[in-house]
């Protein structure tokens, strides 16, 4: 791009410009200002083409023991669940929660606190005061049985006094967590009109509304935009940390608010999360005190998100006739260096009969591009190892796109000769054509060279008509009407 400054005199060198398909600008400014908008577009493209790194394990949550407790406060028409119902939910989801127990009197609740040990904290438990700071609700550090029953005591006179309309239903006993260096973060979920879920995260404590340092993420999420989100506030600078300050378990804290934003995704009914706070230090992270809110009103969480969620749905576990156990899943991005490394391993007969051309190299851009898809416009299964498996290799891909119009989508499969001869190829075209059902599609077709005479073959058993491409030599496309 160019900046010819002037007027008149430069009206006729812009025409050559302009002519020539080359942007002119009149001033310095406005062409750098061009030009900086095309640095932030490749970066930003560079950024969305990052792989992720996959997680240690393939992550296991028990969403039908959060969804009946959900289910149960919504049936009882409240809003709001208390402290241990909303522990209990996260605790389901594996996010660590301080043990805490609930107490009807004084006397059960120093009774407690010496089962637990010195020091403890106390807390006020009532259905009608959410923020039982605004009370005197909460008594920290005591150190003694005779501290917890008068410390009782005294939360539940004040309390009665500045709210004498709140129902009070006795105390909360946990142990005391005074972690060396630690954080008091916010984690939570917003339920915004526009977008759906929202994932929160920011620098948590008593204070977080005048610190108001916060960053917000619509899910699902995985690690990389875990942190993306962490690394916009200011206390992430704090938590890498400083002078004597040890950093805190920075995975720790990614892979919690991966799984918070899981929650997003599985739970409907879930209007609001708050946890604050949740202390991280470098021995990991515990939450010490949450909130959730329940709707009668909500729609399911998934069909609420902005962003298709990885359907886990479709995985299974299928035994072949070798005996060898395999998983059956939906691609994920940080599939990327298990797919390039499949890649690798394949013949060339195979790239040629996938790819009509031999490629000797896949590049991250090209891999990215497999693995980083749109779930509502594309599936693509592979067959990986099961989840005990140390490392999980891909052994098998059939891929769905749907036509712009989305009434039509185009097939793709592969597998490597690793596995062949055992049936994947017939079972993975039975489970496309499933998904391909289940998405309302009129046909699904495919591309397939005359001579893969193994693939035309598995086609024309599943009802696949054949047809000889003519502009094309040596190619057929072959179709299933789904219609009927």
């Amino acid at each position: 791009l160019v900046s010819w400054a002037g007027s008149v005199t430069a009206e006729k060198s812009r025409s050559l410009f302009a002519e020539r398909g080359i942007p002119c600008y009149a001033t310095p400014e406005a062409a750098i200002n061009s030009f900086m908008h095309l640095v932030r577009y490749k970066r930003n493209q560079e950024i969305l083409m990052e792989t992720p790194p996959a997680l240690a394990s393939d992550l296991v949550f028990d969403s039908d023991k959060a969804w009946e407790i959900i289910a149960k406060v919504v049936s009882e028409g409240r809003e709001w669940l208390n402290e241990l119902e909303a522990k209990a939910v996260l605790d389901a989801y594996g996010i660590p929660t301080v043990e805490t127990h609930l107490a009807k009197s004084p006397e059960e609740a120093a009774a407690y606190a010496e089962a637990l040990g010195f020091p403890v904290v106390l807390k006020l438990f009532s259905p009608d005061i959410l923020h039982k700071s605004d009370v005197r609700g909460v008594a920290l550090g005591l150190r003694s049985s005779e501290a917890v029953q008068q410390s009782a005591l005294d939360i539940e006179r004040i309390a009665r006094d500045m709210r004498p309309d709140a129902r009070i239903e006795g105390f909360t006993v946990q142990k005391m967590i005074n972690r060396k260096g630690g954080h008091e973060l916010i984690l939570g979920i917003l339920d915004d009109d526009t977008f759906g879920p929202v994932v929160l995260f920011g620098q948590g404590g008593t204070a977080v509304e005048i610190l108001n340092d916060k960053a917000l993420a619509l899910p699902p999420l995985n690690l990389k935009l875990a942190k993306d989100m962490v690394s916009r506030t200011a206390v992430y600078r704090l938590l890498k940390g400083y002078r004597d300050q040890e950093a805190i378990d920075m995975d720790a804290l990614l892979l919690t608010i991966v799984k918070l934003s899981q929650m997003a995704v599985d739970l409907d009914h879930l209007a609001e999360l708050d946890i604050n706070p949740l202390l991280a230090n470098k021995e990991g992270v515990i939450v010490l005190d949450a909130r959730i809110k329940a709707s009668i009103k909500k729609t399911s969480g998934a069909e609420q998100l902005a962003i298709l969620p990885y359907p886990q749905k479709h995985e299974e576990l299928v035994r072949l006739k070798s005996g060898q156990t395999f998983k059956i899943r939906p691609i994920r991005p940080e599939d990327e260096p298990a797919l390039i490394e499949s890649f690798e391993q394949l013949t060339q007969e195979e790239i040629r009969f996938r790819f009509f051309s031999i490629i000797k190299t896949m590049d991250h851009q090209m891999a990215a591009r497999f693995t980083q898809i749109d779930y509502e416009r594309e599936m693509a299964l592979v067959v990986t190892d099961p989840d005990r498996a140390p490392v999980k290799k891909l052994y098998a891909v059939v891929r769905l796109i749907r036509d712009p119009f989305g009434k039509r989508a185009e097939f793709s499969v592969i597998v490597t000769h690793t596995v062949a001869g055992q049936g994947l190829g017939t079972l993975l075209m039975h489970r496309i054509i499933s998904y391909a059902k289940t998405q309302r599609l009129d046909e699904i077709y495919g591309e397939v060279l005359d001579e893969n005479k193994v693939m035309i073959s598995i086609c024309k058993k599943l009802g696949f008509s054949v047809h000889k491409e003519l502009e094309n030599y040596g190619v057929v496309e072959v179709r299933l009407d789904l219609s009927n």
